[in-house]
C-alpha cells in the first residue's frame, strides 16, 4: 500500500461528494422554494452516509442546514 497515493485518492474522492452534494442540496432547494414546498426559511435535517463494503464501513453523519 503506498500512503500518498491512497491519501490522494482518498481527498480527491471527499472533495467531489462536497462538491456535488453542496450542489444536489442547492439545486433541491431552489427548486422547492419555487415549487412552494418551502418557504427558504427552514432548517433542513441531513444525512450522509459513507459505505466501504470491502471494509464493513457504513459511517453515518447527520446535522441540519439552516437557509437562514
Amino acid at each position: 500500500m503506498n500512503e500518498e497515493t491512497m491519501n490522494l485518492a482518498i481527498r480527491k474522492f471527499l472533495k467531489r461528494v462536497g462538491v456535488t452534494s453542496q450542489r444536489e442540496i442547492e439545486q433541491a432547494v431552489r427548486g422547492a422554494i419555487a415549487a412552494g414546498r418551502i418557504k427558504g426559511d427552514e432548517s433542513l435535517s441531513v444525512r450522509m452516509t459513507l459505505e466501504v463494503a470491502e471494509l464493513g464501513i457504513r459511517h453515518v453523519l447527520e446535522d441540519t442546514v439552516a437557509l437562514e
